[in-house]
């Protein structure tokens, strides 16, 4: 009973937990949308203004807000880490399904691309992706999103493979139902937890190394107020005591990517049945 109890209660947490991460990283993704204009006004009038006479966050060199500047480059590293981790996911699923239930020759192959991919370090392969689409928001996003499915596509295929095996599979392929049937009838329902389990824990990845190509330069455009591209220009005015044009931007970045990570952490504590436990 008092197991039961606590079981219920910490799944209770988890929810509540979701709901605030959700609402949290939805109000600083509307913020920064709002923010996009102020982020980009300048006021010579008021440069280098450190944090509280500046504003919040201080101004920089251009006398630009650099809490509009934040928000503004958080919201957008957000927008991109959601749309490259979903397609990444869905190019993960296609690939882990196909790789278990076309056959030999199907799954060498993707297999093989797996592997290949993985072998060649992420932040390398997002800069030539990235350069070969010709950089800015398009390099970024296809860099990124097709740098990233590997991993969830093996756990995928792992899982296909081992629900092949399901009584209720084999009788239904016994009875001629076709492959495709079974793959959305039976299988996708059942990868569901693991495919958004997957997909969150995308999202960390997806938005570091989006920063990540940015501030060497083979991102997105100076012009856009990118967190990448704050971090890359304040590099210059660290020596002369202008901490806040990195510290802050910083900050926001690693609290997203920690925020994203635990949210996942927790997604599949609740999805997963064998954590209850844990």
């Amino acid at each position: 009973m008092k197991h039961d109890r606590k079981e219920k209660n910490r799944r209770k947490s988890t929810i509540l937990f979701l709901a605030a991460a959700v609402l949290i990283l939805a109000a600083v993704t509307a913020a920064g949308i709002i923010l996009e204009g102020t982020a980009t006004e300048t006021d010579f009038s008021r440069t280098n203004l450190a944090p509280g006479t500046g504003g919040l966050f201080g101004t920089d060199w251009m006398g630009r807000d650099m809490f509009a500047r934040t928000l503004a480059g958080l919201s957008l590293s957000i927008r991109i880490g959601i749309l490259t981790a979903a397609v990444s996911a869905v190019i993960a699923l296609l690939a882990g399904t196909a790789a278990a239930t076309l056959g030999r020759r199907a799954d060498a192959v993707i297999s093989w691309c797996i592997d290949l991919v993985m072998g060649i370090p992420h932040i390398l392969l997002v800069m030539l992706i990235s350069i070969a689409c010709g950089r800015g928001f398009a390099g970024v996003v296809a860099g990124v999103a097709l740098s990233h499915w590997p991993s969830l596509a093996r756990v995928i295929r792992g899982e296909v493979i081992q629900l092949r095996q399901a009584p209720y599979i084999l009788v239904a392929e016994k009875l001629g139902v076709s492959k495709f049937q079974n793959v959305r009838r039976h299988m996708i329902p059942h990868l569901l937890p693991q495919f958004l389990t997957g997909l969150i824990l995308l999202f960390p990845h997806a938005i570091l190394h989006e920063a990540s190509v940015t501030f060497l330069g083979f991102g997105l455009s100076s012009e856009q107020p990118a967190i990448g591209v704050i971090l890359s220009e304040s590099m210059q005015y660290l020596t002369t005591g202008r901490w806040w044009l990195a510290l802050f931007p910083g900050l926001a970045l690693v609290l997203a990517v920690i925020l994203f990570a635990v949210l996942g952490e927790r997604l599949r504590q609740l999805m997963d049945p064998s954590s209850v436990h844990e």
